[in-house]
Protein backbone atom coordinates (compact mmCIF):
# COMPACT_ATOMS: atom_id res chain seq x y z
CA UNK A 1 0.00 0.00 0.00
CA UNK A 2 1.49 3.35 -1.07
CA UNK A 3 1.91 6.20 1.38
CA UNK A 4 -0.35 9.16 0.55
CA UNK A 5 1.33 12.41 1.64
CA UNK A 6 -0.74 14.82 3.65
CA UNK A 7 -1.11 18.25 2.07
CA UNK A 8 -0.26 21.22 4.27
CA UNK A 9 -2.16 24.47 4.26
CA UNK A 10 0.40 27.25 4.56
CA UNK A 11 -0.80 30.67 5.64
CA UNK A 12 2.41 32.19 6.98
CA UNK A 13 6.08 32.35 6.03
CA UNK A 14 7.19 30.61 9.24
CA UNK A 15 4.96 27.66 8.34
CA UNK A 16 6.76 27.46 4.99
CA UNK A 17 10.13 27.44 6.74
CA UNK A 18 9.05 24.63 9.04
CA UNK A 19 7.75 22.58 6.13
CA UNK A 20 10.96 23.01 4.12
CA UNK A 21 13.12 21.97 7.09
CA UNK A 22 10.95 19.03 8.14
CA UNK A 23 10.69 17.71 4.58
CA UNK A 24 14.45 18.06 4.04
CA UNK A 25 15.14 16.14 7.24
CA UNK A 26 12.52 13.47 6.48
CA UNK A 27 14.21 12.93 3.11
CA UNK A 28 17.56 12.71 4.95
CA UNK A 29 19.03 15.59 2.97
CA UNK A 30 21.61 18.00 4.33
CA UNK A 31 21.47 21.73 3.72
CA UNK A 32 24.52 21.24 1.51
CA UNK A 33 22.71 18.68 -0.65
CA UNK A 34 19.69 20.96 -1.05
CA UNK A 35 21.97 23.92 -1.78
CA UNK A 36 23.67 21.98 -4.56
CA UNK A 37 20.33 21.05 -6.13
CA UNK A 38 18.91 24.57 -5.83
CA UNK A 39 22.09 26.38 -6.90
CA UNK A 40 22.68 28.26 -3.67
CA UNK A 41 25.25 28.06 -0.89
CA UNK A 42 24.68 26.03 2.27
CA UNK A 43 24.80 29.29 4.23
CA UNK A 44 22.01 30.74 2.10
CA UNK A 45 19.83 27.64 2.57
CA UNK A 46 20.36 27.90 6.32
CA UNK A 47 19.43 31.58 6.26
CA UNK A 48 16.34 31.05 4.12
CA UNK A 49 15.09 28.20 6.31
CA UNK A 50 15.06 30.74 9.16
CA UNK A 51 13.80 33.63 7.01
CA UNK A 52 11.39 32.00 4.52
CA UNK A 53 9.75 35.34 3.75
CA UNK A 54 12.88 36.13 1.71
CA UNK A 55 12.64 33.11 -0.62
CA UNK A 56 11.96 34.10 -4.21
CA UNK A 57 9.37 32.25 -6.25
CA UNK A 58 12.15 30.87 -8.45
CA UNK A 59 14.04 29.61 -5.39
CA UNK A 60 10.88 28.11 -3.90
CA UNK A 61 10.06 26.19 -7.07
CA UNK A 62 13.63 24.85 -7.30
CA UNK A 63 13.62 23.99 -3.61
CA UNK A 64 10.32 22.12 -3.87
CA UNK A 65 11.70 20.13 -6.78
CA UNK A 66 14.91 19.37 -4.87
CA UNK A 67 13.10 17.95 -1.84
CA UNK A 68 10.24 16.37 -3.81
CA UNK A 69 7.47 18.72 -2.73
CA UNK A 70 4.66 19.77 -5.01
CA UNK A 71 3.46 23.37 -4.92
CA UNK A 72 -0.24 23.93 -5.53
CA UNK A 73 -2.26 27.10 -5.42
CA UNK A 74 -5.99 27.45 -5.25
CA UNK A 75 -8.79 29.50 -3.86
CA UNK A 76 -9.03 29.46 -0.10
CA UNK A 77 -11.79 27.56 1.63
CA UNK A 78 -12.61 30.11 4.34
CA UNK A 79 -13.77 27.51 6.90
CA UNK A 80 -10.71 25.27 6.45
CA UNK A 81 -8.35 28.24 6.52
CA UNK A 82 -9.69 29.51 9.83
CA UNK A 83 -9.44 26.05 11.43
CA UNK A 84 -5.96 25.24 10.01
CA UNK A 85 -4.34 28.62 10.67
CA UNK A 86 -3.26 27.52 14.13
CA UNK A 87 -1.04 24.54 13.23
Amino acid sequence: MAFAPTPHLLLTAPQLGLLLVSTRKRRKLTQTAVASRVGLSQNRISYLEKHPDEISVKQLLSWCSAIELELRLGERDTFTASVSAEW
